[in-house]
């Protein structure tokens, strides 16, 4: 293949082959795209290991929505394993994209997605290994633009000092808009800081360096924690939305991997955004509105993408697939579809009712693995402080439901922590998941009783930014464990599993979801003492954050676990994802209350504010049927 610039692929083969896993390493694979003669480059990269980066849908979907541009290519990039990081160091040769095997500092701009809080460090160890200055503002001219993206941008603070600009919200649209400024005025001979200026005029675009960072006092009294540092440049940056998803195509052209990726399958994005409220959840706030595709885009596209890539299977992905108005439609076809052809249909989520079993029943078939539902919380108290919107005569009336169907695994999820958690919340994870092993008991005929494993994992909760729990503070990792044991010591039943999350990493989450600029300065000074990977249990390296939280006088318990009165000014403040911060507090004084709030899909509108303030409304295929099997809105 004939490349537009020089590989590195011959100074970089010998260390590849040495490598664990080389095939992470190397192009070609099926469906992978490099552009000749385009005079913009840009490369999309995932700040954590080819397996993990792959299976990513908003790689794939940003990088097919820049090589859609004319004269623009796109390719991927990946952070290479520990043992390749050090090759290349040693080496002194820098980080490279997939397809051509090109410096990512040859590329006139890269893109790097936040998909959670632990991969921080791992942006410094992406800059560092590309030969790009760490902090945007000791960049030059000729250094490549440097923009975020992607859950963790609702609160960019903690990312502040890395990047040269940071796209809020669904980048279909606004990151071709963005790369478009970026090479008109690279083509004209624009500086880095009228690039910014540019940029920071974009619906959607935050530039951290066009503002001044207030402190706590000022910030509080002025009720913003930025001032703006030239005119016409916006206190509140609105998330973008993709208003033209549920009529695009769900078929998105993919490569199909040399190595084995996690979650190695087509997966066709049904819906996009949840409304049914739960109060710690911020995917749910992030997204809003929904937007479902219809049932024959579904269906086409599903046929297209098995067709095209040769996978035997495909997962259904949203937040809430068995919610979408046309789910038993869109099973029912591909069933059809696909008889006795061994390819397999799988939806991530099931609803927490016979309907999720039913919908369960249709993919599955004779082939019964496990189940998995959450209910987050072990009494209808808490459910109800999370709106929840679940019963316990729900999850019994699923576990009866698909025991009787055939099933014989089942997984709860729960988080523990949650605010106004009491012990007696506690114990009730360890009564409702032994009632519903009783209950499974029950259904189950006595010569196969033995085979029943109910398992419950128990995370520790994180507050989110833009949530109604933002102002919440997190538990200490002491505190956790002991609710964690007293779990453990009220469960009776031997067939019943208890796992949880080590919360070791917890603060470190909490801080990087809850902080502010200054905690862009801890990251630095973590990542400079070695921390990497943090995602990864055998890479964590605590010490590293707390020797980095020392030197600069950053307390990390009070960032994690302080919680503050609905008035007070959060450091994501001048981020907005749609949703009014009146509602939210609205909604943190009725969990306080253990008052719900209606799906507004299914019910009256619960005034979020979102589609008024973003142009958009709920689009749904059809109209959708309540948990219950009721009334349709």
């Amino acid at each position: 293949m004939t490349l537009p610039y020089e590989s590195i692929w011959s100074k970089v083969a010998p260390i590849v082959a040495k490598a664990e896993r080389p095939s992470r390493y190397i192009n070609h694979e099926w469906g992978s795209v490099c552009k000749r003669d385009c005079d913009f480059r840009f490369c999309m990269v995932y700040p954590d290991t080819y397996e993990l980066g792959q299976a990513n849908q908003a790689l794939r979907i940003l990088v097919n929505a820049v090589n859609r541009c004319e004269g623009m290519a796109a390719e991927r990039g990946f952070l290479p394993a520990a043992d390749m990081c050090d090759a290349l160091r040693a080496e002194g040769l820098p980080l490279f994209s997939i397809e051509g095997c090109a410096p990512l500092s040859s590329f006139d701009a890269i893109g790097i997605t936040l998909p959670h809080e632990l991969a921080a460090t791992n942006v410094l160890e992406i800059l560092d290994l590309a030969g790009i200055p760490v902090r945007a503002e000791d960049r030059s001219d000729d250094d490549p633009i440097v923009v975020g993206g992607g859950p963790c941008a609702l609160n960019p603070e903690p990312y502040a000092l890395f990047f040269d600009a940071i796209n809020i919200g669904e980048g279909e649209e606004s990151l071709p808009e963005g790369l478009q400024v970026i090479r008109a005025l690279r083509a004209n001979g624009a500086s880095r800081a009228e690039i910014r200026r540019a940029l920071a005029g974009l619906e959607g675009w935050y530039v951290p360096q066009l503002y001044r960072w207030r402190g706590v006092e000022e910030a509080q009294a002025a009720g913003s924690w930025i001032e703006p540092l030239e005119e016409g440049v916006p206190n509140v940056i609105v998330k973008r939305v993709y208003k033209g998803f549920s009529s695009s195509s769900g078929w998105e052209p993919c490569v199909v991997p040399f190595a084995e990726a996690v979650h190695d399958r087509l997966n066709v994005e049904i819906l996009r955004g949840c409304a049914r409220g739960c109060r710690f959840c911020q995917a749910g706030m992030m997204y809003r509105p929904v937007r479902e595709r219809s049932a024959e885009n579904v269906v086409s596209s599903v046929l297209t993408g098995l067709a095209e890539t040769g996978y035997d299977e495909v997962s259904l992905t949203s937040l809430s697939s068995t919610d979408h108005s046309q789910i038993r439609e869109i099973l029912m076809r591909l069933n059809k579809a696909y008889a006795d052809t061994g390819v397999r249909i799988s939806i991530p989520s099931q609803r927490l009712d016979s309907f999720g079993v039913d919908m369960a029943t249709l993919v599955a078939g004779q082939k019964k693995g496990g189940l998995t539902f959450a209910p987050e919380a072990g009494t209808q108290r808490l459910r109800d402080v999370i709106n929840k919107n679940v019963t316990e005569d729900d999850l019994l009336g699923a576990v009866d439901a698909a025991f009787s169907a055939g099933w014989r695994r089942c997984k709860l999820y729960f988080m523990i922590g949650l605010p106004t958690e009491t012990d007696e919340d506690v114990k009730g994870i360890a009564r409702l998941v032994q009632k519903a092993y009783e209950r499974a008991r029950e259904v189950v005929p006595k010569d196969q009783r033995g085979s029943i494993q109910i398992g419950a994992s128990v995370a520790l909760f994180v507050p989110k930014a833009q949530t109604p729990f933002q102002w919440d503070g997190q538990i200490p990792p002491e505190e956790a464990l002991r609710r964690v044991n007293l779990l453990r010591h009220s469960v009776k039943y031997r067939a019943i599993t208890i796992s949880w999350h080590d919360p070791k990493t917890s603060f470190v989450e909490a801080v990087m979801s809850r902080g502010g600029r200054e905690a862009s300065y801890l990251v630095e000074g973590a990542w400079k003492r070695g921390a990497r990977f943090d995602a990864w249990s055998e890479h964590f390296n605590e010490q590293a954050w707390r020797d980095a939280a020392a030197d600069l006088g950053f307390d990390v318990e009070a960032a994690a676990q302080s919680s503050y009165p609905l008035d007070y000014v959060m450091p994501w403040g001048h981020i907005s994802c749609g949703t009014s911060l009146k509602w939210l507090a609205r909604e943190r004084m009725l969990a306080e209350r253990a008052q719900t709030t209606p799906d507004c899909t299914f019910d009256h509108c619960s005034a979020c504010g979102v589609c008024m303030s973003l142009g958009i409304d709920n689009e749904l295929a059809t109209a959708r049927v309540t948990a219950r099997g009721g009334d349709e809105r």
